[in-house]
């Protein structure tokens, strides 16, 4: 009893020095020194220990970690969004949808034809998208990154601009490694994300998937599991069998923008919708005078937005729902489109 006692009084102790070292004049925010570090540490072992985290597992991701300033640096050097400037999609195009990362995709499709189009098949997702999604992330894992993501994660956590996010995140790193995920692989982005298809641990443990059947969702070198982990994360993210992500378009010149605005806000990413316009069907866009640039249109009952990313006179999008679903595996609409036209490329 004694002893229960003393490990209590230690337990407490612990938590208030973690408590002060939090407390600043800014609240929520970190003093930034090592020793807080260290208390807000045993702050999140006590949680991991909670959820169920073997005590190994919490040593082997804690035990001499230090916070990275670089990630302190990088993190608040993020820019902000100016309504004022809407920069151009054409450039962004041209440096992800280039002739180089075209062929990469082709090449890892004729790699492995028949694993790949089973995989396709198995989850309802185009292959060509798959590849796209891996391209652009990591271009086909040619890079990856190279922060030791406990340290990132717990610096990001620690400094408390996004807490709740990061700290999430680094439980959920604790509980990979419990899983048998080395604490060798945990590797990656500065801001936490790791692998060919660059997934928060969060979402690792979510969507992360054997497609090639060694009992492990390796990510980091088999094609396979990478590519069935994306088609996971696009299935639960929503994606329609059959229904492409969108077209590219002209728009008539009499088009009345004003008549077909939206007040849809995404709860993610507030702005990415700002210059999409209503949905309606391919059947009244074609009524409204909007042809495809080349091919056809969808089938009139789908449902698509418009987007003009560089303005009137330019090429223009209907977007469907599986473009929505491209956005939430990042909201950015210069991100989405840029894969669909990746994977366009790609299956030509």
């Amino acid at each position: 009893m004694a002893l229960l006692n003393t490990m209590k009084t230690l337990q407490f102790a612990l938590v208030g020095a973690a408590a002060l070292a939090l407390s600043g004049p800014v609240a929520g925010q970190a003093d930034g020194s090592e020793a807080g570090f260290r208390g807000y540490l045993q702050l999140v072992a006590a949680r991991a220990r909670a959820e169920g985290v073997r005590e190994s597992t919490i040593a082997v991701m804690i035990d001499g970690l230090s916070i990275n300033p670089r990630v302190v640096q990088l993190d608040r050097s993020q820019p902000g969004s100016n309504p004022g400037v809407i920069p151009a999609f054409e450039p962004y195009r041209r440096k992800h949808v280039d002739a180089s990362r075209i062929a990469r995709g082709r090449r890892q499709y004729a790699a492995a034809p028949d694993q790949i189009a089973r995989i396709a098949q198995q989850y309802g997702v185009p292959a060509p998208i798959l590849l796209a999604i891996w391209g652009h992330e990591t271009d086909y894992g040619g890079y990856t990154g190279d922060f030791d993501l406990a340290r990132s994660l717990a610096t990001l956590a620690y400094e408390g601009r996004r807490r709740d996010l990061f700290e999430d995140e680094f439980i959920a790193a604790m509980k990979m490694v419990d899983r048998g995920v080395p604490r060798s692989r945990l590797v990656g982005s500065w801001a936490g994300a790791f692998g060919n298809p660059q997934f928060l641990p969060s979402v690792y443990l979510r969507v992360a998937k054997d497609g090639d059947g060694d009992g492990f969702a390796d990510i980091w070198t088999s094609r396979a599991d990478t590519l069935a982990s994306i088609a996971n994360y696009f299935r639960d993210a929503g994606w329609r069998t059959g229904q492409p992500w969108g077209v590219a378009v002209s728009v008539p010149d009499g088009l009345d923008r004003k008549a077909l605005g939206t007040t849809l806000r995404s709860p993610r990413c507030e702005r990415v919708f700002e210059r999409h316009s209503g949905w309606k069907s391919m059947r009244e866009w074609r009524a409204l005078g909007i042809v495809p640039r080349s091919g056809t249109l969808p089938p009139d009952d789908v449902m698509a937005s418009l987007l003009e990313p560089d303005g009137q006179g330019r090429t223009a999008y209907l977007l469907t729902g599986n473009y929505r679903v491209i956005l939430d595996y990042n909201c950015s609409n210069f991100y989405a489109l840029s894969v669909g036209l990746l994977a366009d490329e790609i299956s030509r």
